[in-house]
């Protein structure tokens, strides 16, 4: 069961809350990669993306379809941190096939600005990081712990990031929810081109090691 924190009891993160803060993304790296679900705000009806991101090559995969939505998008999407390559099908599975087909994929510069997806895709890849974050300047740079909720089972703080990171198009509001561990479970960013924001929520099916696109990724 998912939750999301209050306001109440707000407060400047404690040490804990900013040594936790700070190394989640770490934890990510540390991981390898993490599977997901990316809900993408949109005005038609919005975006579901399931899958998994590999957060020492920085590269994600996983199947997206329409949610309320004609089905016009739906199919498989494998994104770096410059190209999203789609594969569109009429029909999709829940989950992606663990190989990604050799061909009928179409590639794209990811956009920086004005998609709501691609910001999606671009925040999901950034939540890795090779070592961890400033604990002592977290707090100084706003930091906070806004509440406490349960998301999939797991008990976590709900806190804001003290900004986005500069990943693209998102906004001054980052939320994290982080485990006693410092284990991202869920992550809420403002896009800048919807008013509504992308929700990130990790461990909802078992990961599976992302495969490059043969002939077109080169694998790390």
């Amino acid at each position: 069961m998912g939750g999301s924190g209050g306001a109440a009891g707000r407060h400047a993160v404690t040490s804990d809350e900013a040594n936790r803060l700070a190394i989640t993304r770490f934890r990510n790296y540390q991981a390898g990669g993490r599977a997901m679900t990316i809900t993408v705000p949109s005005t038609g009806g919005g975006l579901v993306v399931t899958g998994s991101v590999d957060y020492r090559a920085r590269i994600g995969y996983g199947v997206v379809r329409g949610a309320g939505r004609d089905t016009s998008s739906d199919g498989l999407i494998e994104w770096t941190s410059t190209t999203v390559y789609v594969h569109p099908m009429a029909a999709v599975s829940a989950e992606a096939p663990v190989s990604p087909p050799a061909s009928g994929w179409y590639g794209r510069p990811l956009t920086a600005s004005g998609s709501s997806l691609d910001s999606s895709l671009a925040i999901a890849l950034g939540l890795g990081s090779d070592r961890p974050d400033n604990a002592e300047l977290l707090p100084q740079n706003g930091a906070a712990r806004v509440g406490r909720a349960t998301v999939h089972g797991h008990k976590a703080d709900v806190m804001t990031g003290p900004s986005a990171r500069a990943k693209a198009g998102t906004s001054d509001t980052v939320r994290y929810w982080i485990g006693s561990d410092g284990t991202m479970y869920r992550v809420q960013a403002g896009v800048a081109s919807e008013s509504q924001p992308v929700v990130i929520d990790f461990d909802t099916q078992k990961y599976v090691p992302v495969r490059p696109l043969p002939g077109v990724i080169p694998a790390k």
